[in-house]
C-alpha cells in the first residue's frame, strides 16, 4: 500500500529557510509526478509545487517562484521543497501527493496519494 510522508516542518522566522521531505513507500512511483500542497487557516488547499515523473518538468505556483525548489528522485523515493526567504504568508500546513504522469512534461492532472502533512510557521 502507497504511503507518502512529510518531514521537515517547524516554526521558523521571516526571512529563514526550511526543506521539507516526502518520502514513499509500498509501490514504485516510476511514472507519477509529485505535488506540493499547502493549506493556510481558513483557506482552502493551494498548489505550491509540482515535478513529472522524470523530474524533466517542474512547476512553482507564482508566490514562491524564485524562493521554493523541488529536487529529489524516485530512485531514492524522497522529494524534497526547499523553502528559502520565508514569509509569514506561507505558514500552513504542507502536503505532498502522488499523481500518474507518464509524459515527462508536465503536472500530474489529478493526485491518487496523500501524506498527512506537517505544518510550516513562519513569524516572528
Amino acid at each position: 500500500q502507497l504511503q507518502l510522508v512529510e518531514s521537515g516542518g517547524g516554526l521558523v522566522q521571516p526571512g529563514g529557510s526550511l526543506r521539507l521531505s516526502c518520502t514513499y513507500s509500498g509501490v514504485p512511483l516510476d511514472y507519477y509526478g509529485i505535488g506540493w500542497f499547502r493549506q493556510a487557516p481558513g483557506k482552502e488547499r493551494e498548489g505550491v509545487s509540482c515535478v513529472s515523473s522524470s523530474g524533466g518538468y517542474t512547476n512553482y505556483t507564482n508566490s514562491v517562484k524564485g524562493r521554493f525548489t523541488m529536487s529529489g528522485n524516485h530512485a531514492e523515493m524522497t522529494f524534497y521543497l526547499q523553502m528559502n526567504s520565508l514569509k509569514p504568508e506561507d505558514t500552513g500546513v504542507y502536503s505532498c501527493a502522488a499523481g500518474y504522469e507518464m509524459t515527462d512534461r508536465g503536472c500530474p492532472p489529478k493526485y491518487h496519494a496523500w501524506g498527512q502533512g506537517t505544518q510550516v510557521t513562519v513569524s516572528s
